[in-house]
């Protein structure tokens, strides 16, 4: 009975308890098909190591890698009325925002931050597109203006970190009223003369790209971001004509005259360092700036943006990817 307590018992128990491995060890990568290690990816900042292919970031990761030494304090958001129309499809709106508080942690869609970058203090936005899509509604709408409202009392920039797939229908006509609101908080910022920067990531569109994401002083994008209005699919369908290739992606605009620039990922904190220094006419701390990277790191080169502006032996290519230890 000895042999069959302490050796059949525990390995039939050991059998029926496996260990459940973790289905978020490893990220496939939509366009090479590359398997990549979690930890890997997030010391990369979500960016693939050998496509260069820019996955989406989460708002707090974003703003931790954008301030300066990742320190920064966050803006306390207004309460807004959560549930105005008691809207309901397959589930009620407040059953949504409650999962999607639990799932991010935060309690809506966009996250405001003020801290330093090179030296230079500023007012970051960022949209999470994990929570409801980034749709925009009152509370995010609320966010962004209290948010660029600070930067105006204080006389700080204001950068724009954009992903959304548009205006939250569960709030109706109060969601499109976020549109004209915050359009008129950067018509505020402007006549302070206070820098407005927009980073368009993927995706930007609806609603929001017909507001706010595209009134910036410089219209910076991410590679391979989908900007646009409408999608394409409908557009084709409108128009009943084959769209080209590339159309509404950051290459495909900047190309054509929509956006100043496109960076990437891992440079964006110099390269908007250095727009605000130049905006401002302050000088750059030398102490945060960033070493020189090497080109050639795994994006598509075609698709690396240009030159900062002032600093032409800058050119803003992508470094070598980092791996966590």
């Amino acid at each position: 009975m000895n042999w069959i307590n302490n050796v059949v018992r525990p390995k039939i128990r050991s059998f029926l308890n496996k260990k459940e491995t973790p289905d978020n060890l490893w990220v496939k990568c939509p366009v090479s098909g590359e398997m990549v290690f979690y930890k890997d990816l997030e010391a990369n900042q979500w960016v693939v190591p050998g496509s260069g292919h820019h996955m989406r970031i989460k708002g707090r990761d974003r703003l931790a890698s954008f301030f300066d030494g990742g320190v920064y304090e966050e803006i306390p958001m207004p309460e807004v009325a959560h549930d105005p129309l008691k809207f309901r499809d397959t589930k009620r709106y407040a059953d949504r925002l409650r999962d999607n508080r639990n799932k991010t942690g935060m309690q809506d869609a966009v996250l405001a931050g003020e801290g330093h970058v090179l030296g230079h203090k500023i007012v970051a936005c960022v949209q999470d597109f994990d929570f409801m899509g980034g749709s925009l509604g009152m509370a995010a709408g609320e966010a962004i203006i209290t948010a660029m409202g600070q930067a105006l009392a204080n006389k700080l920039p204001f950068v724009m970190f954009a992903a959304s797939g548009g205006a939250r229908m569960q709030e109706g006509v109060l969601s499109l009223m976020q549109m004209p609101r915050t359009t008129v908080a950067v018509q505020r910022l402007r006549e302070a003369n206070l820098p407005y920067i927009v980073v368009l990531t993927n995706p930007t569109t609806g609603g929001v790209t017909a507001s706010y994401a595209m009134l910036g002083d410089i219209q910076i994008a991410e590679p391979g971001a989908q900007i646009g209005f409408a999608g394409a699919r409908v557009i084709e369908q409108t128009i009943r004509e084959k769209l080209p290739e590339g159309f509404q992606r950051s290459k495909y605009l900047h190309e054509h005259g929509m956006l100043d620039m496109v960076v990437h990922r891992h440079n964006l904190r110099d390269t908007i360092g250095s727009l605000v220094g130049l905006l401002t006419k302050q000088p750059v701390s030398e102490q945060v700036v960033s070493k020189p990277v090497k080109k050639g790191s795994g994006t598509d080169a075609e698709d690396a943006p240009s030159e900062v502006p002032g600093d032409d032996d800058l050119l803003i290519a992508p470094p070598e990817a980092a791996h966590a230890e």
